[in-house]
């Protein structure tokens, strides 16, 4: 019984200093997060690996949600990875509570999501045959051209490439050409204090805020950075893995 003490006790003191940084690293400065959906294509493709910046919003008490002062907006525009509303109910009475403070992925309680901010606090939202209007100002979309976007059942969608200028900043979005498949029109909806309206770029295959409403500001986990790792598990190559792309390896995102 004292050896397996002992054997304890060496594993905790060699281990537990290391393991302690990197959860602190994790939950105050840079997380990891992998994609597993195309929401975000052709900005983030399924299989993308992303680092965030966790303190781009404000200082967070480490591993928990809390603020170490206030936080700030996210600029129009800006990748966020958030914890999706609703998700972060206490498992037994079901009230928000255990996802509201604690950060450390728990299985069952948080799910994580990225998109893009498209609104901020009283802004005005509507979306009207798949274009956005922001406090009744159309950001206009220039369209590139056809796009066939593969799903991670790897089956494929017919969708076109626009280009979109929303405020300052200009990105890719993506919209089907099945007008079944369409996402409704949404709107007008004005975003409340404290929260910020975000949208995937593939705009119908995305639930997003038209779909659960608006981000709390308390969940966003961090900004988007860029892509450290990448690869397409439809396409052969590695096993489990499949092509890895170092094209988007490095990649900023914006």
């Amino acid at each position: 019984m004292q050896r397996l003490g002992d054997w304890v006790w060496d594993l905790v003191s060699t281990w537990g200093p290391a393991i302690l940084v990197v959860l602190l690293i994790r939950s105050v400065l840079f997380e990891p997060f992998r994609i597993p959906s195309g929401s975000m294509v052709p900005t983030l493709a399924i299989g993308d690996h992303i680092l965030v910046t966790k303190y781009s919003y404000g200082m967070r008490w480490p591993l928990t949600r809390i603020p170490v002062g206030e936080l700030s907006l996210p600029d129009r525009g800006d990748i966020i990875v958030f914890a999706y509303p609703g998700s972060d109910m206490d498992p037994i009475t079901g009230e928000p509570g255990v996802g509201h403070w604690i950060d450390i992925p728990v299985p069952g309680i948080t799910i994580d999501y990225v998109k893009r901010v498209v609104g901020l606090p009283g802004d005005v939202i509507e979306v009207r045959d798949n274009v956005l209007m922001l406090n009744g100002q159309v950001q206009a979309q220039t369209t590139k051209g056809e796009f066939e976007f593969v799903d991670d059942r790897c089956d494929p969608f017919p969708t076109t490439l626009h280009d979109e200028a929303l405020g300052d900043t200009d990105h890719a979005v993506l919209t089907t050409r099945r007008y079944a498949a369409r996402m409704p029109d949404f709107g007008p909806y004005t975003v409340p204090e404290g929260h910020v309206f975000a949208m995937g770029d593939n705009r119908d295959h995305s639930a997003d805020s038209r779909v659960w409403g608006p981000v709390p500001l308390r969940n966003i986990k961090g900004k988007s950075r860029f892509v450290w790792l990448s690869y397409d598990q439809c396409q052969p190559g590695l096993p489990l893995l499949g092509r890895i792309r170092t094209e988007r390896m490095g990649e900023a995102l914006r």
